[in-house]
């Protein structure tokens, strides 16, 4: 049996998906468990489940992101995840749930998760949450078909390797602190509290780390215009690695109709341009995250996700009304 030690901030990327089974296997490569989304303002509550509910609106949105593109077996993401405010007793409650289908190569990760806030008014605007997420985990490796390079056999012809489609599930737990403002926003969460052990059929253990992140961000609206700046930062790490990013983006907003542009930066890591807008409740955003070392600038990520914002108390107009910064 050999174990496959999972981190949260790297991820291998091959040519080809044997290669990236064998790396795994003698434990010289490192795979990335989270991903990291590029527009993390609009999937906030991926990474925090503190979020749910909180702006007071229903929030349904969805993302695709192709990365490390044209490399054989690169990653592709599909997330789709929504939450609501519960009106009822004195404080706010807020639920949602999200899926999630990650494939790299002849590895796939899926997840489905439920998540509770409890939040607590802060003055008259401000408002403090608690979250927890609980889902299923599940991993699976297809290594069906793979052969060996160096002697042209079936992986089947080695018991250290899966030799068919295998699968392994555990129960994960994620928790975090939410604080939200019309005009500014923070929070701190941690994923995979228990830091679970797949057991992904009968010769592989999948080993998730803790990552922990910090997040925060700003809705500066400028003097005499339609303008406004949005910045924002996140800090991730499983206390091993680290990686930051920065992000600005200006946004022109008329009546029912906004539109967006920026750009982001991670140190050492990539640089990443914003493109979107937001019309009736409906919005749509493009990102493309250039990697300034380790792969060429056109072999980067492209990202698009698409949202859906209304309030829910649709009997007294006007109530609860105030702007979000998720999808700026």
């Amino acid at each position: 049996m050999f174990v496959i030690k999972v981190m949260g901030l790297k991820r291998t990327i091959q040519k080809s998906a044997l290669m990236v089974l064998l790396l795994l296997a003698s434990q010289s490569a490192w795979a990335q468990m989270d991903v990291q989304f590029s527009d993390y303002v609009r999937l906030k509550s991926y990474y925090n489940p503190a979020v749910s509910g909180t702006d007071g609106l229903l929030n349904v949105v969805g993302a695709y992101a192709m990365q490390f593109v044209g490399y054989e077996d690169a990653p592709k993401t599909m997330y789709v995840s929504a939450d609501i405010p519960i009106f009822f007793l004195s404080p706010r409650h807020g639920a949602g749930v999200s899926l999630m289908s990650d494939d790299v190569g002849i590895f796939r990760q899926q997840t489905i998760s439920l998540q509770y806030a409890f939040n607590m008014k802060l003055g008259k605007k401000s408002r403090l949450a608690i979250g927890v997420n609980g889902g299923l985990i599940q991993e699976t490796i297809d290594a069906s078909g793979i052969t060996l390079p160096e002697t042209g056999k079936d992986v089947a012809a080695d018991p250290a390797f899966p030799s068919s489609e295998v699968k392994g599930s555990h129960v994960d737990l994620s928790a975090g602190i939410y604080f939200y403002h019309p005009k500014y926003w923070g929070g701190i969460s941690v994923r995979h509290l228990a830091a679970p052990l797949i057991e992904v059929g009968e010769t592989t253990l999948y080993q998730i780390d803790r990552t922990y992140y910090l997040m925060g961000g700003g809705n500066i609206r400028l003097k005499n215009s339609l303008f406004s700046l949005h910045p924002s930062f996140m800090v991730m790490s499983d206390m091993k690695n680290w990686r930051e990013d920065v992000q600005l983006k200006v946004s022109y907003e008329f009546e029912e109709r906004s539109f967006y542009a920026g750009v982001g930066y991670s140190p050492d890591i990539s640089t990443t341009f914003f493109l979107g807008g937001k019309f009736h409740g409906i919005g749509l955003g493009y990102s493309y995250q250039m990697f300034t070392t380790g792969v060429g600038m056109l072999n980067g990520s492209h990202e698009i996700t698409l949202g859906y914002q209304t309030e829910l108390d649709l009997f007294k107009k006007g109530r609860n009304r105030h702007k979000s910064v998720r999808f700026l």
